[in-house]
């Protein structure tokens, strides 16, 4: 049976975080260096939930082996239509096909939610997300020379971007 993808609760922070945290820790994927906390993240899912944006879960067994969400691309009304996204997956799902069905729920329910276009950051040192969400029909737009500094080095960020199928309804 294939691990279910649902809205997250605050009963996942906890996993979303040691999933979130382990990235942070270990590599240059996130160019942040501040750790999560269930209760950091508390705030953060009552913000997304607010705002009618998607925080989704991959769970098998009562297990979180993933999430993927979406967030405001800039500030200000005229960005509203357009959105960022995040996905991290535990190191033992890589490769699964579980990434893939996280994102393909959420373009889903960004499109329901009248989203124009997602955008992805990729960090240069990890060609293994550009290629993914190229896979997925993700452009890459533009390459950011230095824009993060993390592990005493400067590091680049590329831009990808998907329109989606305008299926629901726009926000006003």
């Amino acid at each position: 049976m294939p691990p279910t993808i649902r809205n997250a609760q605050r009963s996942d922070l906890a996993a979303i975080a040691d999933i979130w945290n382990a990235v942070i820790r270990g590599s240059t994927t996130t160019f942040t260096t501040r750790e999560k906390t269930a209760a950091t993240l508390s705030d953060w899912l009552t913000e997304r939930i607010r705002a009618g944006e998607a925080v989704l879960v991959a769970v098998e067994g009562g297990a979180v082996l993933g999430f993927a969400c979406y967030f405001p691309f800039r500030g200000g009304p005229g960005y509203r239509f357009t959105k960022e996204l995040s996905i991290y997956l535990r190191d033992d799902q890589q490769g699964k096909g579980l990434g893939r069905a996280l994102m393909a729920a959420l373009e889903t329910r960004a499109a329901q939610n009248g989203i124009h276009s997602l955008w992805a950051g990729c960090s240069t040192t990890n060609p293994g997300s550009v290629e993914f969400h190229r896979a997925l029909g993700f452009q890459e737009i533009a390459t950011l020379p230095e824009v993060g500094y993390k592990f005493d080095q400067w590091l680049d960020l590329i831009l990808l971007l998907k329109p989606l199928p305008q299926t629901g309804t726009r926000p006003e």
